[in-house]
């Protein structure tokens, strides 16, 4: 993918979508032509980034649908995860979402990268520049409540729906674990809501993390030591209301809970 200049209406979409995160009001239609493709859809986002001026801690990846795959060019999405959104899951973490917008949680497994540099990678070579690994959740949430519903493209052109991310504690031993394998619980409110293992992550997040590389140097976008890479839901979308409260079980007996709140 070729990095896009934003045009002047995509820079008035990134500012109106800047504009209802930062005074908290929904959004009942999108403000703008909605992104056609990827390359569109990554330069309203950096449009959004530079407006918006916060440091970047991390970044989710996202799937694609396989049905959407060859329009999009890909399998995957991603958006930014702000620095002073990421929180520690020890704090017992109360997160915001847009109530009148979408709200979900999802279980995740999250990469921390270290020195990245120039050289290329792949599936094998990737894990040479992980510094840490972890088991966490992350918020999604927008005040456009039908993100979801027009495609990838709008999906991440509003940082790819991202409202937060919660650092579980770490994978002992993950350079030589079965990732793959590990089973994954979320529940909501203590009902489970989804079960699943990465097996059904494409290649898995080391996959993710490959991706992210690629997709950042395209944009021209530096990874510096210490970014998060939130790698996929594991066990899907889960819809969350403020009050409820959210927790995913790693391998049966790691713990990441957090409780959600309104704006």
């Amino acid at each position: 993918m070729r990095k896009m200049l934003a045009t002047s209406d995509q820079e008035n979409i990134a500012r109106a979508l800047i504009d209802a995160r930062g005074r908290k009001t929904p959004l009942t239609a999108y403000p703008g032509a909605m992104p056609q493709t990827m390359a569109e859809a990554y330069a309203i986002q950096d449009s959004a980034i530079a407006l918006d001026g916060r440091r970047i801690g991390g970044w989710k990846v996202g799937r694609i649908a396989p049905e959407l795959v060859t329009r999009y060019g890909g399998n995957r999405l991603t958006g930014p995860i702000f620095a002073d959104e990421i929180v520690g899951a020890a704090e017992q973490p109360v997160m915001p979402v847009y109530a009148d917008g979408f709200a979900a949680a999802e279980a995740e497994v999250l990469l921390c990268f270290g020195e990245v540099g120039t050289r290329d990678y792949d599936i094998d070579s990737v894990k040479h520049c992980i510094a840490d690994v972890r088991t966490g959740i992350e918020i999604a949430s927008s005040p456009f409540p039908e993100i979801n519903r027009h495609g990838p493209a709008v999906t991440a052109s509003d940082y790819g729906n991202n409202k937060g991310l919660i650092l579980g504690p770490p994978i002992a031993g993950w350079e030589d674990a079965d990732l793959i394998r590990m089973p994954v619980e979320m529940t909501i409110d203590g009902e489970t809501v989804g079960t699943a293992t990465m097996e059904a992550m494409l290649d898995g997040p080391f996959g993710s993390a490959l991706f992210l590389i690629r997709i950042l140097r395209a944009r021209g976008i530096a990874i510096p030591p210490g970014t998060w890479v939130s790698a996929g839901a594991i066990t899907g979308i889960h819809e969350i209301r403020p009050s409820q409260r959210a927790e995913a079980i790693f391998d049966g007996k790691i713990r990441v809970g957090c409780s959600i709140r309104s704006f």
